[in-house]
């Protein structure tokens, strides 16, 4: 069967390597950057230019890897650990630089949450599964953004302020407002939601 985890893919990027971030410091000239050598993601491995062995490029904004590798190749990710994963995201989202200096990348820099802080990430998997003996391909790519601070969240889905639907709430501050699923043998193809309010990425 078809394995594809997009809401526990974001969820670990949000929280493994970063700091929660209300704003201060003193501006770009007093942040850290990780060319300094002296920022560490959260379990203490330091941060180095380019990509790691994992696979994430923070200074990009990008993870280009295999499912487990998100996860250090975790005992419990095992069944999932072919799907190929790309994620993409804002500085907002996760920021290359540390200006609260507490030696972590900064997420919603200036902002005391998500919320309305234009924060967004795509998330685009791939894989293969067998059904009936055949082999069956399958894609899906889904856009995520940090709802605006004035949306409102009526039945498990954000509203812009003129009531004009955003998306599916997603771990409270964010919503959905894309996703695209390609799987000829489970029968989904083309675009399974698109917001109403509008699907491009920024200017929430």
């Amino acid at each position: 069967m078809k394995k594809h985890l997009t809401g526990i893919v974001v969820f670990v990027l949000l929280f493994i390597v970063t700091s929660a971030s209300a704003g201060g410091g003193g501006g770009d000239n007093a942040c850290a950057r990780i060319q300094d050598g002296t920022l560490l993601t959260s379990d203490g491995s330091p941060i180095v230019p380019g990509f790691d062995s994992w696979g994430y490029n923070y200074q990009a904004h990008l993870f280009n890897g295999l499912f487990c590798d998100i996860y250090h190749d975790a005992a419990w990710c095992q069944p999932y650990r072919d799907i190929d994963v790309v994620m993409k995201w804002n500085e907002a989202w996760i920021s290359n630089m540390d200006c609260d200096a507490d030696g972590l990348l900064d997420r919603h820099y200036g902002y005391a949450s998500y919320s309305g802080s234009d924060a967004w990430e795509s998330v685009h998997q791939s894989g293969s599964y067998e059904l009936d003996g055949q082999p069956c391909n399958w894609d899906d790519s889904t856009k995520i953004v940090a709802a605006p601070a004035d949306a409102s969240e009526q039945n498990g889905v954000w509203h812009a302020a003129d009531g004009t639907e955003i998306g599916p709430v997603i771990w409270g501050e964010f919503a959905i407002i894309q996703e695209v699923t390609n799987d000829p043998c489970g029968g989904a193809h083309g675009i399974q939601y698109l917001s109403p309010d509008h699907a491009g990425l920024g200017n929430w």
